[in-house]
C-alpha cells in the first residue's frame, strides 16, 4: 500500500521505508522468502562479494515480481532510469563488477549528492561506499535492476569489450581471423588464378581435363579419409567414460564453481525452456554461475527475462555494442566476469544430460594435467520431425560416436563444437579465449589448444538441442559454419611450415584434410554432379567431346564411390545410439551434400565481402511442445 510519504524514491535516507525494514527484512515479512533462506542468502552473499539482492534475484531465491510486488508494498516506487543524465567524472571512480554485484550505480552530482540508482535501496555497503568515494551523501532512485544491468554495462563497460574484441589479437595477432588473407595467401591464390586462365587459353582441353582429374581425386580421397576416421572412431566407444558410481563419490561440499555461459540473441521465446532445462542440473545451486549473456540491442530478450514469473537461476550480463557482434565477442566478454573454476557454454535450446557438469569434474580429476576441455556429444531431440531433421541427426551422431574419437585415436587437432565444451577456466584465458572475428570460434580454439599441446577429451554425456527444420534456416546457419572452417584454416595455413612445426607432420595432414578438405569437397561437389548428369543421364556431346572416355570414367567412379562411402558413414551413424528408423535416409546424403554446396557457395561468398558477419540461426522452430519427454 502507497504511503502519503511524496516521492519516497528520492530525497530520503537509503534505511528508510514505511515499514522501517530493511529490505531483506521486508522480504521475510511479506512472506517471499524464510528466515533460514534470509540467513543463506546472506551467508553466500558474504562469501561471495556479493549483494543480498543480487544473490536473491540471480541463485533462484525470489522472482523479480514478486522482489517488486514487495518493495511496491513498502512504497517505493521503480522509476524508468536509461534516459537519465551521467557525469563520466563520477562514474570513472567505479568498477563495473562493484555496480553489477550490488545492482546499484551512480550517476552525477546534483544540490551537493550523487544521484545513485538501486535496486536495494537500503544496501548499506553501497551507500557507504558513496559516502567514501564522493564525500556527499546519495540521492537514491530506485529502479529496475535490469535496467541498472543495462546502463552499468552500457555507461561504463567499454575497456572490458574491448578487451573481449581486441585481447586475443593484441596477444597473438597471427591466430585472429581479423585480417581474411595475407598478402602471401592473396599473392598465391592469384597466382595460381592466373596459371589456370593462361592454360586455359593455350590449352583449354588439357587443363580442362587436369582439373577435373584433380577435383574428382581430391573428392575421392577426402572421403575415404574421413571413412579412415570413421572406422578408426568405430573401434572405440567414448573411452572418457565416467559411471554413475563415479558421480555418486564426488562430494558436494568439494564441487568447484561452475561458471555457464548462456549466449543469446533474440531467443525471447526460448528464455523459459532455457532456464527450466538448467534448473533440472544436478550440480548444487550455489556453486552455479550461470550468465546470461543479452546483447545491448536485444530488448525483447531482456523484457522476456523481465516478465518471468518463476525466480532466475541465473546472472544477466548486458553486452555492450561492438563490432562484430557475434557469439565468440559475448562469450569473452561473459568471461572476464565469470567466477568458475570450469566454464562451458550451451545454447538457448540445449537440454544437457542433468549429470553432465558432474561428469565432466569427475573426468577432469582423472585426466592428466594437459586435458583443457571436455567436450560433451551433441544430438537432437527432434530428429523425426522431417527429412532436414533426420539428416541432421545422421550427421552429428557419426561426427561425435565415430569421427570426433577417430581424431582423438590418431592424435588429429579436434575442431570443437560451437556448444557443451567444458573447458579449465585458467587455461581458456591463457590461451586467449575465443576469437571473436572468427564464426566458428570452438573449431579455431581446438586447434590452438593443440598447438600449444594441450589435450581434448569426450565424455559420455549428451547436449539434445533442436536439429534445423526449414530449409533456408539451415543454409544460413551451414554456411557460418563452412565460412569459420575456411576463416580457421586460412588462420593457421598462414605459415605451413611452422604448422608443421607446432602440430607435426600428422595433425598437419589431419588439419588439411579434415578442416581444410571439408568446405572444398562441398565446393567441387556440384561440379562432379554436372560432368555425371551431363554424360550419362543427359548425354551430353559438348562434354564427351571435351573429355576422353577415361577421363569421364575417373570423374564419375570417384563421384560414385564418393557417395557410396559418405551413405555408408551415415549408415554407421546410427548403430551406437540405435536410431534404426534412420538408416534408410543415409541414402539421401546426396541431396543433402547439394544443400552443403548452396551453404558452401553463400559462406565463401560472404568469406570475401562480409567475413565476420554471424548468420542468425532461429531457434524455437520445432513443434515438438515437450522435447524431454522425446529424450526419454
Amino acid at each position: 500500500m502507497r504511503t502519503s510519504v511524496p516521492d519516497l524514491s528520492v530525497n530520503k535516507s537509503p534505511e528508510f521505508n514505511p515499514k522501517g525494514l530493511s529490505i531483506p527484512e521486508l522480504l521475510v515479512s511479506d512472506g517471499f522468502i524464510t528466515r533460514a533462506e534470509r540467513g543463506r542468502i546472506e551467508k553466500f552473499a558474504n562469501k561471495s562479494d556479493l549483494s543480498f539482492i543480487k544473490v536473491a534475484l540471480s541463485f533462484g531465491h525470489i522472482s523479480r515480481k514478486n522482489y517488486y510486488r514487495s518493495i511496491a508494498n513498502a512504497g517505493y516506487e521503480v522509476q524508468p532510469i536509461r534516459e537519465l543524465a551521467f557525469d563520466k567524472d563520477v562514474l570513472s571512480k567505479i568498477e563495473l563488477e562493484f555496480a553489477d554485484s550490488h545492482l546499484a550505480l551512480p550517476l552525477r552530482i546534483e544540490n551537493n549528492k550523487v544521484v545513485t540508482v538501486m535496486a536495494d535501496p537500503t544496501d548499506r555497503l553501497f551507500v557507504d561506499f558513496i559516502r567514501m568515494t564522493y564525500n556527499m551523501e546519495p540521492e537514491i532512485i530506485v529502479a529496475d535492476d535490469l535496467d541498472i544491468v543495462w546502463f552499468s554495462h552500457k555507461l561504463i563497460g567499454e575497456k572490458y569489450v574491448k578487451s573481449a574484441v581486441f585481447e586475443l589479437l593484441n596477444r597473438d595477432p597471427d591466430s585472429s581471423a581479423l585480417t581474411t588473407f595475407t598478402a602471401p595467401q592473396l599473392v598465391l591464390l592469384f597466382l595460381l588464378l592466373g596459371l589456370i586462365a593462361a592454360g586455359l587459353v593455350l590449352n583449354f582441353k588439357a587443363v580442362t581435363i587436369i582439373l577435373n582429374v584433380a577435383m574428382s581425386v581430391f573428392f575421392l580421397v577426402a572421403i575415404v579419409f574421413k571413412l579412415f576416421l570413421s572406422l578408426v572412431g568405430s573401434r572405440f566407444e567414448l573411452h572418457q567414460a565416467v559411471t554413475k558410481d563415479d558421480v555418486r563419490d564426488l562430494i558436494e561440499a568439494d564441487l568447484p564453481v561452475y561458471t555457464i555461459l548462456l549466449p543469446v540473441y533474440k531467443e525471447d521465446k526460448l528464455i523459459k525452456k532455457l532456464i527450466w532445462n538448467l534448473q533440472s542440473l544436478d550440480y548444487p545451486r550455489e556453486k552455479l554461475d550461470v550468465k546470461l549473456l543479452i546483447e545491448e540491442d536485444d530488448e525483447k530478450t531482456l523484457n522476456a527475462v523481465r516478465n518471468l514469473d518463476f525466480p532466475a537461476t541465473f546472472e544477466v550480463i548486458i553486452v555492450p555494442f561492438h563490432m562484430p557482434q557475434t557469439k565468440p565477442k559475448a562469450c569473452n566478454y561473459g568471461l572476464l566476469f565469470a567466477r568458475g573454476e570450469y566454464l562451458t557454454i550451451y545454447d538457448a535450446e540445449d537440454i544437457p544430460d542433468t549429470d553432465q557438469l558432474k561428469k565432466v569434474v569427475s573426468l577432469f580429476n582423472k585426466l592428466p594435467e594437459n586435458y583443457i576441455c571436455v567436450q560433451s556429444a551433441l544430438n537432437y531431440f527432434n530428429r523425426n520431425e522431417n527429412f532436414l531433421t533426420r539428416m541432421f541427426t545422421l550427421e552429428y551422431s557419426y561426427w561425435f560416436d565415430y569421427m570426433l574419437p577417430g581424431l582423438d585415436t590418431l592424435d588429429i587437432p579436434i575442431p570443437l563444437g560451437g556448444t557443451s565444451n567444458h573447458f579449465k577456466m585458467a587455461n581458456l584465458i591463457e590461451l586467449g579465449a575465443w576469437d571473436p572475428f572468427n564464426v566458428t570460434e570452438d573449431a579455431d580454439l581446438g586447434v590452438r589448444a593443440y598447438a600449444k599441446g594441450y589435450k581434448v577429451a569426450i565424455v559420455n554425456s549428451t547436449t539434445y538441442e533442436e536439429a534445423n527444420n526449414e530449409p533456408i534456416n539451415w543454409i544460413r546457419q551451414r554456411s557460418r559454419w563452412i565460412k569459420g572452417y575456411m576463416q580457421t584454416y586460412l588462420v593457421h595455413m598462414r605459415n605451413p611450415a611452422k604448422l608443421v612445426k607446432k602440430i607435426g607432420w600428422k595433425g598437419f595432414l589431419g588439419f588439411n584434410f579434415f578442416v581444410g578438405a571439408t568446405p572444398i569437397t562441398f565446393l567441387i561437389y556440384p561440379v562432379l554432379l554436372f560432368v555425371f548428369l551431363s554424360y550419362v543421364v543427359f548425354n551430353i556431346a559438348a562434354i564427351k567431346s571435351l573429355f576422353p572416355d577415361w577421363v569421364l570414367f575417373i570423374s564419375i567412379f570417384n563421384l560414385m564411390v564418393g557417395n557410396i562411402l559418405m551413405i555408408y558413414v551415415n549408415m554407421m551413424a546410427v548403430f551406437k545410439r540405435r536410431f534404426y528408423e534412420l538408416i534408410l535416409f543415409a541414402i539421401a546424403n546426396p541431396i543433402y551434400w547439394l544443400m552443403h554446396s548452396a551453404a558452401a557457395y553463400m559462406g565463401l561468398y560472404q568469406l570475401i565481402v562480409n567475413p565476420f558477419y554471424w548468420e542468425k540461426t532461429n531457434h524455437g522452430l520445432s513443434k515438438i511442445n515437450n522435447p524431454t519427454n522425446v529424450i526419454k
